[in-house]
């Protein structure tokens, strides 16, 4: 039979939200076209005008009660409403100060994603770009280093001086208090309203572009890694493959979100991974199998089931293998539209949570834990956590109903970190992180955030072993990484939104904990300080189906001064077809 096209190669539309095959101009005029404007309209004014309408009108209102109310504040009614107010704040915070301190957190965070964190992030990236153009022949690891923190604090004050100037242009137009007469009116306070909230807004902007570049610029600067040990110098160690961004598909021949036709088609190459540590296994035993984040191409479930079918046939592998979510298994929206938008409401965000947390449940379920809340131990194994669950999210998946996708935001928040223990007291532990950050459209379903609660469980689980060393597993990178690029939109990365913080965070355990992620598809190991970060690169990936691809089994142990040490990484080469 003659095809005058050979359907397993693909064709354009397999190149339609290819970041490797088209510009990111190409993918934005796409995207324009592609957009529905009235869902555009209808998530703009729910997500972005209205808040900022009830930010502005918080003041106004504020100050109508307060005006109004103090003149009875004397009164009995007056001062029993007052009191009853009160006591309704203390319950609210008393039985639901957890869950509102989670809302507010993400809040926080989704203002800074929005708002701050893209323009901070390229003006950095663009300073540091131009200025290592013209400075690169001159530039060593230590200077290179100290132009970094120079970029940021240089990007954060030129952004604050930018908000600190439309404060001035719009302050003409505020209005901070008003009588309780005035809000019989509403439509004379849209505008005063307005720019209150641009007020509020960018005098927040002002602070933290501060404070992010002071944070940037402040913390330590990440270096290349050049201190690996002989493997035979340590007393005890473990062998690690370290796998990330596998990005199965859920067809035979189908191809990869980001790279279209220019990266592979089907699942083969991540068979031959599988294939390649069976070998491996049997020759010289492996420890763990760590596969940091975006294990499917878009969270579908046909693509889980595909990776289920790729990992069955392997059950010494199989057994030793641990995963965590990625960006591209919980934020892809429609993998075929980067245009697509999801309403808060709608059940697809939570549904590939579930996807997600059943697969992780299945590879790992019985042999790691969740972190009990109140006692801040290692508490039920993930499988006993889920049990009570387990009807909840089958009826989920099946009817998507808005009351039971509220009760299972609360099971994906505290599920994390999942914690694999270390067999012994002195042994390995890996803690495992949920960095992906939420999002409601696919052009950016790359953001990462780590939440201060999950930040503190890891903590409380180090403690609970002083005597153990960890890795402390994550899909999104903390840093960018110190390496000249050759293009600008090389640099800028999408790494963690708070990851100087997080940085900081790592950076007390760091005598006993490695960094391991992925995301970037980036072959990376270097520090901040004395804290070590692992990136691993995509065994599938960045190649055609006829180019080699590779990952790494690092080797991690203790030596007879009881220091925590890497040795020289294994590089493992997948051919092609």
């Amino acid at each position: 039979m003659t095809l005058l096209l050979d359907p397993r190669k693909g064709d354009i539309e397999d190149d339609t939200s290819s970041t490797k095959g088209r510009s990111l101009l190409s993918l934005a005029g796409t995207l324009l076209v592609e957009i529905s404007l009235p869902k555009l309209v209808a998530a703009w004014l729910l997500l972005v005008a209205l808040p900022c309408v009830l930010l502005g009108l918080t003041p106004l209102f504020g100050s109508a009660w307060l005006t109004t109310f103090s003149r009875s504040i004397g009164s009995t009614y007056g001062g029993l409403l007052t009191f009853a107010i009160v006591l309704i704040v203390l319950a609210v915070g008393w039985f639901g100060g957890r869950t509102i301190f989670r809302i507010a957190e993400q809040a926080f965070w989704a203002l800074n994603a929005m708002a701050v964190q893209p323009l901070y992030a390229l003006f950095r990236e663009v300073i540091r770009h131009f200025a290592e153009l013209a400075l690169g022949r001159w530039l060593d690891d230590e200077s290179r280093a100290r132009l970094r923190a120079y970029s940021a604090a240089v990007a954060g004050f030129i952004l604050c001086t930018i908000s600190l100037f439309i404060i001035w242009l719009i302050g003409p137009f505020t209005r901070w208090s008003a009588e309780f007469s005035d809000l019989l009116s509403p439509v004379a306070l849209i505008v005063p309203a307005l720019a209150n909230a641009g007020v509020i807004l960018f005098a927040y902007c002002t602070a933290v572009t501060f404070v992010w570049g002071l944070a940037d610029a402040s913390m330590d600067q990440p270096r290349g890694w050049s201190s690996f040990v002989d493997a035979a110098v340590l007393k005890r160690s473990w062998r690690v493959v370290h796998l990330s961004d596998v990005h199965v598909v859920g067809e035979r021949f189908g191809f990869r979100l980001e790279s279209g036709r220019l990266g592979p088609s089907g699942n083969a190459r991540f068979s031959k991974v599988l294939a390649r540590l069976d070998e491996i296994h049997a020759q010289k035993p492996l420890d763990h199998i760590l596969i940091t984040g975006d294990i499917t191409d878009a969270g579908r479930s046909a693509e889980w089931a595909e990776f289920f079918s790729a990992l069955r046939a392997h059950p010494q592998i199989a057994a030793r293998t641990l995963i965590l979510p990625g960006n591209h298994d919980v934020n892809v929206v429609d993998r075929s539209n980067p245009a697509k938008l999801d309403f808060p409401t709608s059940p697809g965000r939570r549904l590939r949570e579930m996807r997600a947390l059943s697969g992780i449940c299945a590879v790992q379920g019985a042999r790691t834990h969740v972190v009990d809340p109140d006692r801040r131990r290692i508490g039920k194994t993930l499988d006993q956590a889920l049990a009570p669950h387990a009807e909840d999210i089958a009826a989920f998946s099946d009817t998507g109903t808005l009351r039971l996708s509220a009760r299972l935001a609360r099971v994906w928040a505290e599920v994390f970190p999942i914690v694999l223990p270390p067999d012994t007291e002195d042994g390995l532990g890996i803690i495992m992180l949920n960095s992906t950050a939420l999002t409601h459209f696919s052009f950016t379903n790359a953001l990462g955030l780590m939440s201060s609660e999950q930040s503190r469980s890891m903590h409380a689980v180090v403690r609970q072993f002083p005597k153990a060393r960890w890795i402390v597993a994550l899909h999104h990178h903390l840093v960018e990484y110190p390496t000249q690029a050759i293009a600008l939109s090389e640099r800028i990365g999408t790494a963690l939104i708070n990851g100087s913080w997080f940085v900081r965070q790592v950076q007390r355990i760091s005598r006993r904990a490695i960094v391991m992620h992925g995301h970037r598809h980036i072959d990376w190991t270097g520090a901040c300080g004395r804290l070590v970060i692992v990136s691993a690169p995509s065994p599938v990936m960045e190649a055609r189906d006829t180019d080699p691809t590779a990952f790494y089994i690092h080797t991690l142990g203790v030596d007879e001064a009881g220091r925590y040490l890497i040795a020289y990484p294994e590089r493992v080469e997948v051919p092609g077809s």
